[in-house]
């Protein structure tokens, strides 16, 4: 692939509610503490939307700040993928609202619903976008709202979400060994018991609200993640010990130790938001990434792999030069 068609990725983005939950104010409404959540999940707080804030207002903040920082003005922007599975409306997509909200009158938008694997997958179809020549600028967002799922009555569940948007900015023009090295994505439709949620708008009868088999998702995370890391370096034909950053999905403080540990990563390599933002689902990996971009610990030039899981169950990864 000629270096012309293959994605660099020349921008990072992020956006966190104002309203910051803390284990503390949970325990007031709920039968827990903030001792049980941190032992069992490393979360001390999430951000919670209120106000004006929704999906797509926390994606174009996120998608700003993604281009500010590549020095890319709005409407030279050809497409734009946001992954999510809480949009503000059935339709249009949230994408579509991130166009108009950004003054962008061209190319094309649509969101991925693939749950907490949703930023993977996003990544990966604007890279093939790239390669193809289809575009040569795509915007990639994660963007949630996981507190309109969430049965705040169930201790198991609500303390593990949080609300947030981050975003990325794909350029073609990478020159070889640079950009987006190699994506790898899956899915298994008779896991989907385990994680999901129960109805949809129209949908009489149902609550609407998250119900996950915790332990069933804990155990299919560390098999399935470890094959995704693993196919990333066999594909580039590297080790764990070439990465120098592992940028996971944030869902759980004992999963993402578990990857680094398979990697031999010291944990000064990984970079976990766990427990100030919670599982943000598609944002959790582009808030993180833009963290650690935007304080200076993920420099040009750097490796970074990115794995997810979320419900479907989906899951992917991904691996990148800076």
């Amino acid at each position: 692939m000629s270096g012309s068609l293959r994605a660099r990725l020349t921008g990072v983005g992020g956006y966190l509610p104002r309203t910051v939950v803390t284990n503390d104010d949970l325990a007031q409404k709920i039968d827990t503490s903030d001792e049980w959540i941190r032992a069992r999940t490393g979360i001390t707080q999430r951000h919670i939307v209120s106000g004006d804030e929704t999906t797509a207002s926390m994606a174009a903040e996120a998608a700003r700040q993604a281009l500010e920082q590549a020095g890319v003005n709005a409407e030279e922007v050809d497409a734009i993928l946001v992954a999510t599975s809480t949009p503000d409306q059935v339709f249009p997509a949230v994408a579509t609202q991130v166009q108009a909200l950004l003054g962008i009158t061209k190319g094309f938008g649509f969101d991925i619903s693939a749950a907490c694997s949703g930023f993977v997958y996003a990544l990966a179809s604007a890279n093939s976008f790239i390669q193809s020549g289809l575009a040569k600028k795509v915007l990639v967002i994660g963007s949630e709202v996981f507190s309109r799922l969430l049965d705040w009555n169930d201790r198991t569940t609500c303390v593990l979400f949080g609300d947030g948007a981050g975003a990325v900015l794909l350029e073609a023009g990478a020159e070889d060994g640079e950009g987006v090295l190699s994506t790898h994505l899956h899915s298994d439709g008779r896991s989907g018991d385990i994680l999901y949620v129960d109805g949809a708008v129209g949908c009489s009868g149902t609550t609407q609200h998250l119900k996950m088999m915790g332990r069933e998702v804990f155990r299919h995370a560390v098999v399935k993640l470890s094959q995704a890391v693993d196919e990333a370096l066999e594909a580039n034909n590297l080790t764990g010990q070439d990465i120098q950053w592992l940028v996971p999905h944030q869902a759980n403080l004992r999963i993402i130790d578990g990857m680094a540990k398979k990697l031999a990563l010291p944990s000064d390599r990984v970079v976990v938001t766990v427990d100030r933002h919670a599982n943000t689902s598609a944002a959790s990996i582009p808030l993180a990434l833009n963290e650690a971009v935007r304080d200076g610990r993920i420099q040009k030039g750097d490796l970074v792999l990115m794995e997810a899981l979320g419900g479907g169950l989906t899951w992917g990864s991904a691996l990148v030069r800076m």
